[in-house]
């Protein structure tokens, strides 16, 4: 065992986050401490399109990947979201870390003179409350007094045809549903930047990441966390993933030691439920388990929409947490047997033809 472990992360804010959380954790476990290895990858070079034109979220792990394989650094740390449904041969997922917020959230502006907070008694992540102290109580977002929204509140506050950040198709497809007249606009970039765009007038709103936002001291921007039913996560969404390589199992039984099993159950069944449909990252596919009160059984919900959000085929399971690869390919099958095989097979085939491939 190497007396340091060379630790492989895009050098991203939340990246860094990421990586650095993990060196903690290996090390308050007995391990040998972490070399951070800032890798740059694809996906941090092609800053302007979005992603879904530009080749799927692989490309923010497939340097990291390689290098990897090529044995330059001993393991790499990602948002298990932008990992493919099949890895690389030789690559596995030895741990991952306890699951943050995986549900997506509402960011609105702020305004000069404005501050918006939670409320710190907040406990349902669907109802997020907004308080809002501003010079001008009048103001767009300015709320008097702490109030919990709802989906419908939050239709009324942004209107028929507002302008939208997100360039993900999963949120875009389930949003239209919503939102029918919205105005979608891809925003790249660290967190910092999207949320300057968003207070200097870019959009009406944003989508992110709840987790994101949480773990870089942005919670405060949270306007509303929405509701599963509502939109339904990305696989893997909250959950921080550690690779390594197959055969080197000193490095890997340094980090199982770090594993959290509800996590790891939960991003098996969803990543299995990924497979079962055929892979890709940039698909209108959203996925969450999650670990009902006994704390093992298994419930996983998933969703496939049109990217016009026409039609939507959703589907769920639940068993032993022990059975997580099982659920998430029998609610893949059960979605394919509903019709969500053509509604992909139409989805690749616009994005084919906006990248300019035949299908």
């Amino acid at each position: 065992m190497a007396h340091v472990l060379r630790l492989g992360t895009r050098g991203s804010q939340l990246a860094l986050w990421q990586a650095n959380t993990v060196a903690s954790h290996v090390a308050a476990t007995g391990g040998p401490p972490c070399e951070i290895v800032v890798i740059r990858t694809s996906g941090d070079q092609l800053q302007s399109a979005p992603i879904s034109e530009v080749g799927g979220k692989r490309l923010f792990v497939k340097e990291i990947e390689e290098a990897l394989l090529r044995g330059e650094i001993d393991l790499a740390v990602h948002s298990s979201k932008d990992m493919p449904a099949i890895l690389p041969e030789g690559l596995t997922i030895a741990a991952v870390l306890p699951r943050a917020d995986p549900l997506d959230a509402i960011v609105l502006p702020v305004r000069p003179g404005q501050q918006v907070r939670l409320k710190p008694d907040t406990t349902d992540p669907s109802q997020v409350r907004l308080k809002a102290d501003a010079a001008d109580q009048h103001s767009s977002i300015a709320v008097a007094s702490a109030v919990s929204w709802t989906l419908d509140d939050l239709v009324k506050h942004l209107g028929q045809s507002p302008v939208i950040g997100t360039g993900s198709v999963r949120r875009i497809a389930q949003l239209t549903r919503l939102f029918p007249g919205a105005r979608f606009t891809p925003i790249r970039g660290n967190l910092d930047t999207r949320l300057r765009k968003l207070d200097e007038g870019e959009h009406d709103a944003l989508v992110l990441a709840a987790a994101g936002l949480r773990r870089l001291g942005f919670a405060s921007r949270i306007s509303m966390a929405l509701p599963a039913d509502a939109c339904v996560p990305a696989p893997g969404q909250g959950i921080v993933a550690v690779e390594t390589r197959e055969d080197d199992r000193p490095v890997r039984d340094v980090i199982q030691r770090i594993n959290e099993p509800a996590a790891d159950a939960a991003l098996t069944a969803e990543r299995a439920l990924i497979e079962a449909l055929g892979g890709g990252c940039q698909t209108p596919v959203g996925a969450l388990a999650t670990m009902a009160d006994d704390g093992e059984t298994l419930e996983l919900t998933a969703i496939v929409v049109a990217l016009d959000g026409s039609r939507a085929v959703r589907g769920q399971a639940r068993g032993p947490r022990s059975d997580a690869t099982t659920i998430g390919r029998d609610v893949g099958i059960q979605l394919i047997a509903d019709g969500a095989d053509e509604i992909l097979a139409d989805a690749r085939r616009a994005q084919g033809a906006v990248e300019g491939i035949q299908p």
